[in-house]
């Protein structure tokens, strides 16, 4: 398949990689937006391939990765899915592996606000490391203030927190250290979605490295802005030959 060429381009194993003959691949629309606001995006995942996933999926292989990150949005999904999601993420602390969680939430693929609060705080509880958006903090937590939504995290048994503040920057708190890392300026927003996944992908990056947390939030940032000016979900994103050496500041 078409992704599975794109993601091999991109130094991905994708031996695991399994197709489905029975349903459908899930998709989504994304509206194109001129002045930098966000986009709307329509999902149509009800009855995809994915959704079908289950614990039967995890092959022995996969718990011998160093990392497992993992979102809010295959637990969203089914039942199916959701167990999987909690069934990797215990496997993967229970072997020693670091495990990191971003809620992404996504209201609509769930059957009450309350069930997403529960099962994703749930979800986060199994994490080394939390990392929401602000909003989603506050949705989440019932708290307004990045060091309180991170002091909820921490007390579940994190080991840190870091939380998106869009043109702010972002959070950063751990059980030794907490700060404010700025963003990095943008001349123009071209697409914001992707944002948050280039934080990721910087920020778990940057820790497995073995950088500091505050260099680990300024990686993180910086990628976000690099997908803020890109019109793709994942175009924005750098080459490792293409990332600053040790700071962004």
């Amino acid at each position: 398949p078409e992704g599975v060429v794109t993601l091999t381009k991109e130094g991905l194993d994708c031996h695991h990689v399994a197709v489905d003959p029975l349903n459908p691949t899930g998709f989504q629309l994304k509206s194109r937006e001129e002045a930098g606001a966000d986009p709307q995006v329509e999902y149509f995942r009800r009855g995809s391939a994915a959704s079908h996933l289950s614990i039967d999926a995890i092959h022995p292989t996969l718990l011998q990765a160093r990392h497992l990150h993992a979102t809010g949005i295959p637990p969203a999904l089914s039942d199916a899915t959701r167990a999987l999601s909690f069934e990797l993420m215990t496997q993967m602390r229970k072997a020693g592996r670091s495990v990191s969680f971003d809620p992404n939430l996504r209201p609509s693929l769930w059957a009450s606000q309350a069930q997403m609060i529960r099962e994703i705080n749930a979800l986060a509880a199994l994490a080394d490391w939390v990392l929401p958006g602000l909003g989603e903090g506050r949705l989440l937590t019932g708290f307004d203030d990045p060091e309180d939504i991170a002091a909820f995290y921490l007390d579940q048994g994190a080991e840190a927190v870091a939380i998106k503040l869009g043109a702010e920057g972002a959070y950063y708190r751990t059980h030794m250290d907490q700060g404010f890392v700025a963003a990095v300026p943008v001349a123009k927003v071209v697409d914001t979605v992707g944002a948050g996944d280039g934080f990721a992908v910087g920020m778990i990056s940057a820790l497995l490295e073995n950088l500091s947390f505050p260099e680990a939030v300024q990686r993180g940032n910086w990628i976000g802005s690099r997908a803020v000016q890109s019109r793709g979900d994942m175009e924005g994103l750098p080459t490792r030959a293409e990332l600053p050496t040790r700071s962004v500041a």
